[in-house]
């Protein structure tokens, strides 16, 4: 299947702001692009690209002063399956970790594991490790937390949302991961594009979503599996924009100096009649 997607962000500022975007897919998904991923900018502004740390595309920018629009729309090759579900895939014992994989079972900015750890234990500790698990643990978050688009708060971490009960998808990922770090289970952020594709029409706005990955021992061997707290169901047509510890390291702007949002636009939507993709060698 073929996605038609892309954005439009407005931004203003009161003088020169140097930002740092993370509005491109991750350069894995680059192959699966079937038109050009261009990021345009208004007023016309030169932008310089980067890789960081955690593998994500970067773009940095000075902002002019005053409105900045910056926009894409291309369109991308998906399988058009759900996420991979592995019920038997197992959790491996911390020493056996790969040295890459430990920082994710670490607290971080927004998900105060300190803060958790006991209740984390008390809720499943009973339960079977592996998948079984994390699944566990997903329920619970998605049953804790009630989701409303008004409640979004940049300042609210998972103990924040646990107790206040409320949240967007963020406030879900952040929850669930650090409830799976609790229990030696490495979790890391995942935020993208997730459209409407095979479920009904979701009332609230279209936004950039967000979920988690954790990392276990599947049929194939060790890797990270999708997991989506706020729908709490495999979904069709993930684009993986960002990758981190939490939100902190996903942030999809992140301006150094006032800047007001005056507008954000996201579409995502199936590409009727597109034929599906040729499966690639793995």
């Amino acid at each position: 299947m073929q996605i038609r997607t892309g954005f439009s962000i407005a931004l203003d500022t009161v003088g020169p702001t140097p930002m740092n975007l993370l509005l491109n897919v991750r350069p894995e998904r680059r192959s699966d692009l079937v038109t050009p991923e261009t990021i345009t900018f208004d007023p016309p502004i030169p932008a310089r690209q980067h890789v960081d740390e955690f593998g994500n595309a970067c773009t940095r920018i000075v902002a002019p002063g005053g409105r900045i629009t910056m926009a894409a729309d291309f369109t991308i090759a998906d399988s058009g399956l759900p996420d991979d579900q592995a019920p038997s895939a197992r959790q491996r014992a911390v020493q056996d970790l790969p040295d890459d994989v430990l920082m994710y079972l670490l607290g971080s900015r927004y998900c105060d594991t300190d803060k958790l750890s006991g209740v984390a234990w008390s809720l499943f500790g009973g339960t079977p490790q592996g998948w079984a698990r994390v699944q566990a643990i997903v329920d619970f978050a998605h049953a804790h937390l009630r989701f409303d688009y008004q409640q979004a708060d940049a300042t609210r971490t998972a103990f924040d949302g646990y107790t206040q009960r409320v949240g967007v998808c963020r406030d879900f990922a952040h929850l669930a991961i650090t409830l799976c770090r609790c229990m030696n289970i490495p979790a890391r952020y995942a935020t993208g594009y997730l459209g409407d594709i095979g479920v009904p029409k979701d009332p609230a706005p279209m936004d950039f979503s967000a979920w988690f990955e954790v990392y276990l021992d599947g049929p194939d061997g060790p890797r990270w599996y999708t997991f989506d707290a706020r729908h709490n169901r495999p979904r069709i047509g993930r684009i993986v924009m960002a990758r981190g510890r939490d939100a902190t390291d996903c942030a999809l702007t992140t301006s150094f100096g006032a800047a007001h949002l005056a507008r954000f636009d996201v579409h995502t939507d199936e590409v009727e009649g597109a034929a599906a993709p040729l499966a690639r060698a793995a």
